[in-house]
């Protein structure tokens, strides 16, 4: 089963994650930690920028109502802002099991 990892981000870093990778640093080493962890799984990655995007989570982040970078699994918030990996590879987990 193919899963998708969208990241929604923008260029200008969130001003509470002063420190943080920024959206695209965060959606590369996604990339690069769920290839390593889950080597036979396949996923489908997507980078939206939230700032020209027009959709319902675009506009939920322009108006503070999620941090940024905001990552989801198959359309699911799985966690924003200082994305952990662990909370990452959790969703995951329960999505295979």
């Amino acid at each position: 089963m193919d899963m998708k990892i969208t990241v929604y981000g923008a260029e200008v870093q969130c001003a509470s994650c002063v420190g943080a990778p920024s959206s695209i640093e965060t959606y590369e080493w996604l990339q690069s930690a769920l290839a390593r962890k889950y080597p036979d799984q396949a996923f489908e990655f997507e980078y939206i920028d939230f700032e020209t995007a027009d959709d319902d989570i675009a506009e939920a982040i322009k108006q503070d109502e999620w941090f940024y970078p905001l990552v989801l699994l198959n359309g699911e918030v799985v966690d924003e802002g200082v994305v952990q990996l662990r909370k990452v590879y959790s969703a995951i987990e329960q999505t295979t099991a």
